[in-house]
C-alpha cells in the first residue's frame, strides 16, 4: 500500500481509539479526522465537503424537523402510548417496540423510521424513568433487519439490485429477499429481546442524581373533561414514577386524597398537586386535557394559548410581593402572568399554591405573555427573569394535520421504489427518484407553514452533531477508496475465494462485505464487493445470485462500528452510547446474521446452476 493508504489506516485507528475514550465528542473526532485528511492532501476540499451537501444528510436534517412537528402536536406521544404502553417487563417492551418497527421498515426507508420514532421512544423512556440507552440500539437494529424483507426496505437492496441488472442478471423480485429477510428479522428480534437487556448499558444514575439536586417546585394541575387520562388509574396514566416529579395529593371536590395509591382512578375536575423539577412539569403540562391551575383572580384552570410562554422569576428582597399570598398578589392583572408553580430552597411546600405567602428568594414558574421577559427584565420586584426552554404548548389541534403531512411524505418517498418495481421509467420517474431530499424539505416547510411547529423550535430540533458525523463519514470513506486502502483489503482476501468450493466463496464474500461495511458505508461496501463476487461465480461456474444475496445481507448487517450505518450515528448521541456498546451488542448479532445466511441462502438460492 502507498503512504496515503497507511496514513488513512493509521488515522482510522486513532479515530476509533478516540471514540472509545471520548464518545461524547464524536462530531469533533470525525471533523478532526476529515480535516487531517484534507490537510495531508489525500482528499481535495471538494471531496472533504461533499458530505455536507449529500442528499442523505439533507434528508435527515429535514426529517428531524418533521419528527419534531409530530412531537409538538402530540402525535408521537400517541404512538408511544399505543406501541410501547406501560413499561411492564423489559423484554416485553422490546418485543412491542421491535416487531411493528421491523414490519414497517420492510416498506419504508429505515433512516426515515428512526428519525420519526426516536423522539417518541426517548420521551417514553423519560416519562417512565427508563434509560433511552436500553431501547435505541434495539430500535436501530430492528429497522435494519426489517428492511431486508423487501426490495425497497433498504437502499442496499436497491443498490445490489441495480448492480445485478447492469451486469446482465435479473434483479431481485419485490419479495424475493423475504426468504432470507424474515428468518433474519425473527432471529434479530429474539436476540434483542433475550440478550440486549444484559448487554446494553444503564446510564441513568447520573441523570437521576442531577434531577434530585435540581430545584423542586409545587404545581397544581386540573383534569379537564376532554383529558385522555380520565378513567385511568394513576399507574396506567403514567403519573406514578415521573422523573423528578412526585404526586403529592389529589383534591376531588371537598375531599383530599393523600397519599395517592397507584390504583386511584382519575375523574374530570380532579386537581393534582405535584412536587418536582421544571423539565418534567413542562412535559406534564403538554398532556392534552391536563392544565395548570392559576390561583390568582379565580380558581379556574388557566388555558394556555399558543402565544403564552413559561418563565421563571426570582422574588427580590425589596419586592412588593413579599408577605402577600399568591392569590391576593393579582399576578394576571399586574404582570399579565399566572403563577403555576413555586419553589422555595430547602423546603417542600404544602397546601394550595394560592395560599402560599411569598418570601424573598422564592422562584415562581409563570405562564406569561411573549413580552414578559422584555418588560420585566429590569423590574426591581425580581432578581432574575428568564424564559424556560422547550416549554411551548402542545398543538393538539394540529395533530391530524401533522400526521397527514407525514403520510404525504411517506407516499412521495416510497413512490419511486414502487414505480421501479412495476417497471415504470421516464423523466417523471427520474425526477421522483432524485427528489427525496426535496420531499423531506417540503414536509419540513409544511410543518412550519401549517403551524405544527414554530420556526425557532424547528431550528432547535436539528441535531447538528449527528449531521456533522454523517457528513464527515462520506469524506473518510472517500479517502479509503481513493487511497486504495479498501481495495487492498479486498485483494488480500480474494485469492482464497477461488481456492475452495462455493460455500467457502459464499462465506468469504459475506465476511469481506461485512468488514468493509463496518469501515466504509453499507452501499460503498456492496458496490465494491459485488464485481468480485460476480467474477468469482463466473470463474467457478456457479449461480452468482446467491453471492449477490450475501452481499446485500452482509452490507446491511454491520452492527459493530457505528460509522458504517447512518442510523447507528443517529442513535449514538441521544442514547449516550460508547463505541464499546455497539461492539458488545453488535458482534453477536453479526455472527447470528452470518449463520442464518450460510444456512438459508444455499437452499433458497442454490449455488449450482
Amino acid at each position: 500500500m502507498t503512504w496515503p493508504a497507511w496514513f488513512t489506516l493509521g488515522l482510522l485507528i486513532l479515530m476509533l481509539a478516540g471514540l472509545l475514550r471520548y464518545a461524547h465528542l464524536s462530531d469533533v473526532i470525525f471533523l478532526g479526522g476529515l480535516t487531517a485528511l484534507g490537510l495531508a492532501g489525500i482528499i481535495t476540499p471538494k471531496e472533504a465537503l461533499a458530505g455536507f451537501s449529500n442528499a442523505g444528510m439533507i434528508t435527515v436534517a429535514a426529517l428531524f424537523v418533521v419528527a419534531s412537528g409530530l412531537r409538538e402536536t402530540g402525535a408521537l406521544d400517541a404512538f408511544g402510548r399505543r406501541i410501547l404502553g406501560l413499561p411492564g417487563g423489559e423484554r416485553s417492551v422490546l418485543i412491542r417496540l421491535c416487531t411493528p418497527i421491523a414490519g414497517i421498515s420492510a416498506f419504508l426507508n429505515n433512516t426515515t423510521i428512526v428519525a420519526m420514532t426516536m423522539p417518541a421512544v426517548v420521551d417514553w423512556c423519560r416519562k417512565h424513568r427508563i434509560a433511552a440507552s436500553r431501547l435505541l440500539i434495539p430500535l436501530d437494529f430492528a429497522t435494519i433487519a426489517g428492511g431486508m424483507c423487501t426490495l425497497i426496505g433498504t437502499s442496499t437492496n436497491l443498490v445490489v439490485h441495480g448492480l445485478m441488472i447492469n451486469s446482465g442478471l435479473h434483479g431481485f423480485g419485490f419479495f424475493e429477499l423475504a426468504a432470507i429477510g424474515i428468518p433474519i428479522t425473527v432471529v434479530t428480534i429474539a436476540y434483542l429481546a433475550l440478550a440486549t437487556p444484559r448487554l446494553l448499558p444503564e446510564r441513568q444514575e447520573l441523570l437521576e442524581r442531577l434531577e434530585a439536586a435540581r430545584r423542586e417546585f409545587l404545581v397544581e394541575m386540573r383534569v379537564e373533561p376532554d383529558c385522555a387520562l380520565i378513567g385511568q388509574s394513576v399507574a396506567e396514566a403514567g403519573l406514578r414514577h415521573l422523573p423528578g416529579l412526585f404526586l403529592v395529593d389529589i383534591t376531588r371536590g371537598n375531599e383530599v386524597i393523600s397519599p395517592v395509591t397507584p390504583e386511584e382512578r382519575l375523574v374530570a375536575g380532579d386537581r393534582l398537586v405535584f412536587a418536582g423539577v421544571v423539565s418534567t412539569i413542562v412535559d406534564l403540562q403538554k398532556t392534552r386535557g391536563l392544565t395548570p391551575v392559576a390561583p390568582d383572580e379565580s380558581d379556574h384552570a388557566f388555558t394556555m394559548s399558543e402565544r403564552r410562554n413559561l418563565c421563571e422569576a426570582v422574588v427580590s428582597a425589596n419586592s412588593p410581593l413579599i408577605g402577600r399570598g399568591i392569590r391576593e398578589a393579582n399576578f394576571r392583572t399586574v404582570y399579565d402572568a399566572a403563577v403555576i408553580a413555586v419553589h422555595r430552597s430547602g423546603v417542600r411546600l404544602a397546601g394550595k399554591i394560592g395560599d402560599i405567602v411569598l418570601r424573598a428568594g422564592d422562584t415562581l414558574l409563570l405562564q406569561t405573555s411573549p413580552s414578559f421577559v422584555r418588560a420585566h427584565r429590569n423590574n426591581p420586584a425580581f432578581y432574575l427573569v428568564s424564559e424556560v426552554a422547550e416549554a411551548e404548548p402542545v398543538r393538539h389541534d394540529k395533530s391530524l394535520l401533522s400526521v397527514g403531512i407525514l403520510i404525504g411524505l411517506v407516499l412521495l418517498m416510497a413512490m419511486p421504489d414502487f414505480a421501479s418495481w412495476l417497471g415504470f421509467s421516464g423523466s417523471w420517474f427520474k425526477m421522483m427518484e432524485t427528489g427525496q431530499p426535496l420531499f423531506a424539505i417540503l414536509a419540513a416547510v409544511a410543518m412550519v407553514a401549517m403551524r405544527c411547529i414554530s420556526g425557532a423550535a424547528a431550528r432547535r430540533s436539528i441535531q447538528w452533531d449527528t449531521l456533522f458525523v454523517i457528513a464527515a463519514s462520506f469524506g473518510i470513506a472517500c479517502a479509503m477508496e481513493k487511497t486504495g486502502l479498501a481495495r487492498g483489503i479486498v485483494s488480500a482476501v480474494a485469492p482464497f475465494m477461488n481456492a475452495g468450493g462455493p460455500l467457502l466463496a459464499l462465506a468469504i464474500v459475506y465476511i469481506l462485505t461485512n468488514v468493509l461495511t463496518e469501515l466504509l458505508t453499507n452501499n460503498a461496501a456492496a458496490a465494491l464487493i459485488f464485481p468480485i463476487a460476480l467474477s468469482t461465480a463466473t470463474q467457478m461456474n456457479f449461480d452468482p445470485r446467491a453471492l449477490a444475496v450475501a452481499v446485500a445481507v452482509a452490507a446491511s448487517g454491520g452492527f459493530v462500528v457505528p460509522i458504517g450505518y447512518q442510523t447507528h450515528m443517529m442513535v449514538f448521541g441521544p442514547g449516550g452510547y460508547r463505541l464499546s456498546d455497539f461492539a458488545r451488542v453488535g458482534l453477536p448479532l453479526n455472527i447470528l446474521w452470518f449463520i442464518v445466511t450460510m444456512l438459508v441462502v444455499p437452499f433458497a438460492w442454490p449455488l449450482t446452476k
